[in-house]
């Protein structure tokens, strides 16, 4: 079974590995809801309990996949969902955390997610056009009412924290980071430290780099992001990719563990 780790200093314990939802309902494919609802309770079972999911996967669906598949199940879970987006004709349209859209959103992410309250709830984008004290003291709002626990960040700088921090202490900050991904290392994960707030790496595993898995974007379906949306997949760069990782690989072969193990320990 998995250990616990503590996120932040307001008393959110999560399990050591979280499950990022997103791909089961968007992004990554054709979804398959047999298989990704199979995946779930299999995590589960293991310990894996720190679900992340957002409104803007789908739109809608993966937050609507949760729902059904966590009932008589959502007390073994920690539930992370994301507002930020305004969502037009069923696709991210820009930013929006106005204070009264983040009400809407969480409003409709309950009912979506079949429960009465969100464990850790993020800013999915900082989004320039609103204070960030405005954003915080809606989420903290949010908290006082019994309908979010705790507060999140995701893909934040130093100023956007630290300005949130201030208002409603921040739990958690969402961001990519691996072994092959480190660019939070100068600046970041010091302030972090420094205020208390814990770190949740989005694509521990490098995107199939750090596992051996990744390819070139013209192999995936037009209908997957990596097939036109990541420039690390894309010519030279996916082969320089390939080649950071191989080290990975050649020390996971010597130890007689898998690349992905070496990842994410």
């Amino acid at each position: 079974m998995l250990g616990k780790r503590k996120l932040g200093t307001q008393g959110l314990e999560v399990s050591a590995i979280g499950l990022g939802c997103m791909g089961m309902s968007f992004a990554y494919g054709v979804p398959d809801e047999a298989e990704s609802v199979a995946t779930l309770y299999r995590a589960i079972e293991l310990g894996c309990t720190f679900l992340d999911t957002a409104e803007v996967y789908g739109p809608y669906t993966n937050e609507e996949l949760l729902g059904r598949a966590l009932k008589g199940r959502r007390n073994h879970v920690l539930l992370a969902t994301k507002f930020g987006f305004r969502i037009k004709e069923g696709r991210a349209a820009g930013p929006d955390s106005r204070p009264e859209h983040i009400r809407e959103v969480v409003e409709a992410s309950l009912r979506r997610l079949a429960t009465d309250h969100i464990d850790l709830l993020y800013q999915h984008r900082v989004d320039p056009n609103v204070p960030m004290e405005d954003v915080a003291g809606a989420v903290g709002d949010l908290i006082r009412a019994g309908k979010v626990r705790f507060f999140g960040l995701s893909e934040a700088g130093e100023d956007a924290i630290r300005r949130a921090h201030a208002v409603q202490p921040v739990s958690a900050l969402q961001s990519e980071y691996s072994l092959w991904e480190r660019n939070l290392e100068a600046q970041i994960i010091p302030l972090l430290r420094e205020l208390g707030i814990g770190l949740v790496p989005f694509s521990p595993l490098g995107r199939g780099f750090l596992t051996g898995t990744a390819k070139r974007a013209e192999e995936y379906p037009a209908s997957d992001f990596r097939s036109h949306r990541d420039p690390r997949l894309q010519g030279e760069n996916f082969a320089a990719n390939m080649r950071a990782a191989a080290s990975v690989h050649e020390l996971a072969k010597r130890m007689g563990v898998t690349s992905g193990q070496v990842a994410l320990a």
